[in-house]
């Protein structure tokens, strides 16, 4: 059977949990063993897909098409291996699961409870991970010890390791000792208490990951080992680092994949990090710089475009430069002096995805100055979409192009939705999602960028091109150099005159991993740094 690691939380939230699990998973991954991730999320929404950004941060998107928590993409990015709608699992899918269960007489009219039924439950879709050719399992428990919402889950792991045996689970605890400036000591009172309150659950934890900004002493290491019944050397100094892909280096050097091998009583092999070694020296030592605008309305919570942050890090990394992101308010920026100000100096301009009309006007107007300033723009779902728009107003002459989810009655809707959108009474789970094939336009810069006729992308949208404006559009200079294999739905356009002006319509950022950036996030750097150093000699 598969060994099983899973890693709670306790303290505070925003730990960490999903960096900390990814870090062990690639630790693991490298030692040469098969690893797959889960996360559980203690909240009643079926998914994440209607959830607001600003509470939730961004949807990931599986190639199967699920909605799933941002910690996926985590996941992925670390330990290279794409994920599926089961690595993901919220309170609201498991209690639908029973209800239904109890509605068609499954259970045969026993009382249904939370114990043993919502446990049983998730048991089942633990043991479902480790399955095939899976060695190892990672199941990251969404919450913090203490939440109600959490206890359900944290009593269904509590029952799976006595069930399956110690030698074959491991409990990885997160948890936070603050530094206290005014005393000028690290406090251990913290994950005591949290630790003492995972234990009353029937958890006791066997190693303790230890988040602090400042290094502790092996004196501050034994108190919390003798107040939390763990060995000193499973106390893990989990110190901030500058770049997350440091993090496994972290626990490289305190040896927890030995230990976390002793106790699961698997062999321990040997790790070569090198070539994450590589990727981490090009971020903290590069030898040039770019400048790249991201312009949306969800900028004062970045968590929103975590993977579009990620992908632009691999591609500048690729580069060995240094990224300097400018997160422009498209709400905020609406007006020819504001833009002119807002994009002053940056190499590249970057449009992600969104939902609603909010911000529309300023990405539109951003658009525009990317386009006739010769910015090196790259617009993402929403982003291409409004490129199309800003396309067919000013040099279509189409003065009334926009889209129907901003204005249902437009009278020139070059954006709209799909027959098969029309009359949906449910929001969740009904767009456009997962991964479609694309083919592409030879002599494009679509084909130059993916070297290849046929890709597959990762998609999350209800609106389209609408074909009856493709030949107007394609005639007045912009090139629809990537459809659906059908020729129907339009997945990519490009302004052939420009340096570099492209927009597609799936979501790019969710295949991008450190060690290969997406090749479209590869080259819109690249781009952005020649017009940088361009720039720069002609200023000279």
């Amino acid at each position: 059977m598969a060994k099983h690691i899973f890693v709670i939380g306790g303290v505070l939230s925003s730990l960490g949990k999903g960096i900390a699990s990814s870090s062990i998973g690639v630790l693991m991954k490298e030692m040469g063993y098969n690893v797959i991730m889960q996360k559980f999320d203690p909240y009643l929404n079926v998914d994440p897909g209607t959830m607001s950004p600003f509470q939730h941060g961004e949807v990931f998107v599986t190639d199967d098409g699920a909605e799933t928590d941002l910690d996926l993409g985590h996941y992925e990015r670390f330990i290279g291996t794409p994920l599926s709608s089961r690595s993901n699992a919220t309170s609201g899918q498991i209690y639908e699961r029973v209800i239904m269960r109890e509605r068609r007489g499954d259970y045969l009219g026993k009382t249904v409870q939370v114990v043993p039924h919502i446990t049983n439950e998730i048991k089942t879709l633990i043991r479902q991970m480790g399955k095939k050719d899976d060695d190892i399992v990672i199941t990251e428990i969404g919450g913090t010890v203490g939440d109600i919402e959490s206890l359900p889950f944290l009593e269904a792991v509590r029952q799976f390791a006595l069930k399956e045996g110690r030698s074959n689970c491991v409990f990885v605890f997160l948890t936070y000792v603050p530094y206290i400036k005014a005393a000028g000591e690290l406090k251990t009172k913290p994950t005591q208490h949290a630790t003492t309150k995972l234990r009353e659950i029937g958890i006791q934890p066997d190693f303790l990951l230890c988040r602090s900004e400042q290094p502790f002493s092996n004196d501050v290491k034994e108190k919390i080992a003798l107040f939390t019944n763990v060995s000193p050397e499973h106390v893990i100094n989990a110190i901030d680092v500058e770049c997350l892909y440091e993090v496994p280096r972290v626990y490289i050097k305190d040896g927890l994949h030995k230990m976390i091998c002793k106790q699961l009583q698997i062999e321990e092999r040997p790790i070569d990090f090198s070539s994450w070694d590589k990727i981490i020296d090009n971020i903290k030592n590069p030898d040039k710089d770019v400048i790249i605008a991201v312009c949306g309305k969800y900028v004062e919570h970045r968590d929103a475009y975590k993977s579009v942050e990620a992908a632009l890090i691999h591609g500048a990394a690729g580069h060995r430069a240094k990224l300097n992101i400018k997160w422009v308010d498209s709400e905020k920026t609406n007006c020819p002096e504001k833009i002119a100000e807002a994009l002053s100096g940056v190499d590249g301009i970057l449009i992600p995805g969104g939902f609603g009309i909010r911000g529309i006007d300023g990405k539109i107007a951003i658009t525009r100055y990317a386009r006739e300033h010769n910015i090196p723009f790259f617009g993402v779902c929403l982003g291409m979409q409004v490129a199309v728009i800003e396309f067919a107003k000013h040099v279509c002459g189409l003065d009334d192009a926009y889209s129907t989810e901003f204005e249902e009655h437009c009278k020139q809707p070059v954006i709209c939705l799909l027959d098969d959108q029309h009359d949906l009474e449910l929001m969740g789970g009904t767009m456009r999602l997962g991964a479609w094939d694309c083919q592409l336009k030879p002599d494009t810069l679509a084909m130059s960028i993916y070297k290849k006729e046929s890709i597959s992308e990762r998609h999350r949208h209800r609106y389209e091109f609408n074909n009856d404006y493709r030949e107007l559009i394609e005639k007045a200079g912009m090139t629809i150099s990537g459809t659906s294999l059908n020729d129907f739905l339009c997945e990519i356009v490009e302004i052939p005159t420009h340096p570099f002006f492209i927009g597609v319509q799936f979501h790019p950022e969710f295949k991008s991993r450190p060690q290969i950036p997406h090749p479209i996030f590869f080259n819109f750097v690249k781009a952005a740094l020649d017009r940088h150093y361009t720039a720069k000699s002609e200023n000279k």
